[in-house]
């Protein structure tokens, strides 16, 4: 079994494995080349994307900077928005759907480590090696969210469809679809209603219009 595979199996891996090293180092090259382009460098950042992450569907737009650690586990969907400083931490899949929003300061962080110290120092490999170990768990994001500024999602969750989540969240559980959800940790406030229509602001609608479905 590779490290790859041993990742994606939710069981203690290496970091520190060569194979795995030289995937972050192609990740992070590839993230600071992104960041350091101009928003209107299209093609140059479609190609650099293109090499970076796993899938990222059409018309999706990240401002950048942007860190992403394996790159090659992350799927993203179409019409995709991140504002600045997006950071995913992929060691296991992290998977966004269509017409996702994403404010500024958003981190996915899939990896954990074991609580007890000297554990976190050093354990023993699967070859009897002493070796920092850690694992990961994937994350889900629905299609239809809108993930405010300054959240952090962390490994093991599932955010469903249409989910608003507040900013400053911390999401450590799941979030049911079509649910507002925040708070540190984020727990789910209430449904998204047809009561929360702009419809019914018309002080903010303004001389815009409503799309009837």
């Amino acid at each position: 079994m590779t490290e790859q595979e041993r990742i994606h199996q939710g069981i203690l891996f290496s970091p520190g494995n060569p194979e795995l090293k030289a995937i972050k180092l192609r990740s992070h090259k590839l993230s600071q080349q992104y960041s350091q382009t101009f928003e209107d460098e299209t093609e140059i950042r479609a190609e650099l994307l293109d090499q970076l992450l796993g899938r990222l569907g059409k018309g999706s737009f990240m401002q950048g900077p942007i860190f992403f650690h394996y790159g090659v586990h992350t799927e993203i969907g179409e019409h995709f928005f991140a504002n600045y400083n997006l950071t995913v931490q992929d060691d296991a899949k992290v998977t966004i759907g269509s017409n996702v929003s994403f404010g500024p300061n958003v981190t996915i962080a899939t990896p954990v480590h074991p609580f007890i110290a000297s554990e976190r120092r050093q354990m023993l490999d699967r070859h009897g090696n002493p070796a920092s170990l850690c694992y990961a768990k994937p994350v889900v994001i629905g299609n239809d969210v809108w993930v405010s500024a300054g959240v952090t999602i962390c490994g093991g969750v599932t955010i469903g469809d249409g989910c608003v989540i507040g900013a400053g969240s911390v999401v450590t559980r799941d979030i049911p679809a079509h649910s507002f959800a925040a708070g540190v940790p984020c727990k789910t406030i209430r449904a998204i209603t047809e009561e929360d229509s702009m419809r019914y602001k018309p002080d903010i609608l303004a001389d815009c219009e409503i799309i009837e479905a």
